[in-house]
């Protein structure tokens, strides 16, 4: 089963930013969907974005659209969720998962697997 680590996550003060990345030991990674999802405190988790297996079709939740750009790195094993402007109600603990089902990709965490420990971000002054 494909397994997932997630890292990049840090403080930052609001406006800063972030890089996360998702990455896998194997290639198998470029044959799923990804999605990163995070779960602020007292609050559901959701899902922030998704990019399908090629890279062609991308997705982002309204809240972080222009500011957040999700990217593959086929060559390392690896997807990149560039995070810009950010802002105190994106602090949450950012998950990533893989989806092998779903043409393109989707925010709906229910077809993801192989979800990691997830790194936290934490956007304050």
């Amino acid at each position: 089963q494909l397994q997932l680590v997630e890292s990049g996550g840090g403080l930052v003060q609001p406006g800063g930013s972030l890089t996360l990345s998702c990455a896998s030991s194997t290639d198998a990674i470029n044959s799923y969907a990804i999605g990163w999802f995070r779960r602020a405190p007292g609050k559901e988790r959701e899902g922030v974005s998704c990019i399908s297996r090629r890279g062609s079709v991308t997705d982002y939740i309204n809240s972080v659209q222009g500011r957040f750009t999700i990217s593959r790195d086929s060559a390392n094993n690896t997807v990149h969720l560039q995070m810009n402007s950010l802002k105190p109600e994106d602090t949450g603990l950012y998950y990533c998962a893989a989806d092998r089902t779903t043409f393109g990709c989707t925010k709906s965490p229910i077809t993801y697997t192989g979800w990691g420990q997830g790194t936290q971000v934490t956007i304050s002054s």
